[in-house]
């Protein structure tokens, strides 16, 4: 059965293209890419012994402390969630809520697939070189995988629900589903979702072992793509009950239960959250004007969903990657195409799948290249995850847009 829709009442992310959705829609504009050689300091207490030939997508600035309040949360991650909690004036946005439904009545939903790990990491590094650990921060908290919602929380001084979602690359697109499911059931009247990933050796290693980190800029959907560029991003957005200019219309999930690491050839997992996601819009793939894509530059990541467009949409629906922009931003990357796709559907301007040049034949009649102005209705949002969880968001524009 369709559900309600949500009103998305404010959104905001930071990446490597800058803070807030100004820097965004510039970059998407000219076409700009975020993405850079990796160096031996660009994450860490101290630097890499050996930098992989990489391009990663840096936030740049991160080395500041969190403020001396929320010391015991300090970490690259917490200090990247921070930074865009005060995008777009986002920390502003949620106490309007809170002071329209009560600290009580807002749910916290949070995706991440790594949070405080790079601190873990950093200690361990020092074990290494010194024989003891750092001097621990007084919560032990930090060391956990609900270290982001802890800290976000205690940032936002909520006390409704709070959700930590770990689904690899999906985890941040699940938290929308997971915040409608909570405002929908009377658990809670408004939201605060998103997701955080940051820089670090576990990811950027463990990518590298299983040779899918690119040497060069990554190109989604480029017959001649290599793999992944590493990014991290912050991506915030505020649900609530209601009309308004924009909408979450529908959320769909599954999991292929295929493979460890590898997605299913046939694509039936995604199909079936993207059927999902149409049934509780109420709505078609006739109805979707623009689709923001997983597209990671992954050989086989790129192979399903080019083939999940070609025979779910018709010829000319456009389609893009943002993660030539952004890098790949893990557990992050649900919410931050979220926000691009709202961005889409607020502004007209559909971006272009930056450094791809000559695209899958299965994406020739979907894959922009280049940014276009095009007003559309609604719009789906992917994110396939590392071993098949994948999530489909849909959005719209409401009455009033």
């Amino acid at each position: 059965m369709p559900i309600p829709p949500l009103r998305v009442s404010a959104f905001t992310a930071v990446s490597a293209l800058g803070d807030g959705c100004q820097a965004m829609q510039a970059a998407v504009a000219s076409g700009r890419s975020g993405l850079q050689p990796l160096g031996l300091h660009d994450f860490g207490a101290r630097p890499l012994v050996e930098a992989p030939q990489t391009w990663v997508g840096r936030v740049d600035g991160l080395e500041q402390a969190l403020p001396g309040r929320f010391s015991h949360w300090d970490c690259r991650n917490n200090r990247l969630a921070w930074r865009g909690l005060l995008a777009d004036g986002f920390a502003e946005s949620v106490a309007q809520a809170v002071a329209r439904h009560g600290a009580g009545r807002v749910a916290l939903v949070l995706g991440s697939s790594t949070a405080s790990i790079g601190e873990t990491e950093d200690g361990y590094a020092a074990l290494a070189v010194t024989g003891r650990f750092p001097p621990q921060p007084d919560n032990r908290s930090l060391h956990t995988l609900h270290s982001l919602t802890g800290f976000v929380k205690e940032a936002l001084g909520l006390q409704g629900i709070e959700l930590s979602i770990s689904t690899a690359c999906s985890s941040s697109a699940k938290a929308f589903a997971a915040a409608e499911r909570l405002i929908r059931l009377g658990l809670a009247d408004a939201a605060v979702v998103g997701g955080v990933d940051s820089l670090c050796g576990s990811v950027l290693f463990g990518f590298h072992a299983l040779q899918l980190v690119s040497p060069e800029p990554c190109r989604p959907f480029d017959v001649n793509r290599q793999g992944i560029s590493i990014g991290e991003a912050a991506a915030f957005a505020l649900l609530e009950r209601g009309d308004g200019d924009l909408l979450l219309l529908g959320h769909g999930e599954s999991s292929d239960a295929h493979h460890l690491s590898a997605p299913d050839p046939e694509g039936v997992g995604a199909a079936a959250a993207l059927e999902m996601a149409l049934k509780r819009a109420g709505l078609t793939t006739a109805d979707i004007g623009y689709l923001h894509l997983h597209g990671t530059a992954t050989p086989k990541n790129d192979e399903v969903e080019a083939r999940l467009i070609a025979q779910r949409f018709a010829p000319g629906t456009p389609a893009s990657s943002t993660k030539g922009m952004t890098g790949h931003t893990l557990g992050a990357a649900g919410a931050l195409g979220a926000v691009f796709t709202l961005l889409a559907l607020r502004d007209g301007l559909l971006p272009g799948t930056v450094q791809t040049r000559t695209p899958e034949p299965a994406m020739a009649h979907h894959l922009l290249l280049r940014p276009v102005r095009q007003d559309i209705g609604c719009a789906a949002s992917h994110a396939f995850a590392f071993g098949g969880s994948n999530s489909v968001l849909l959005f719209g524009r409401g009455a009033g847009a």
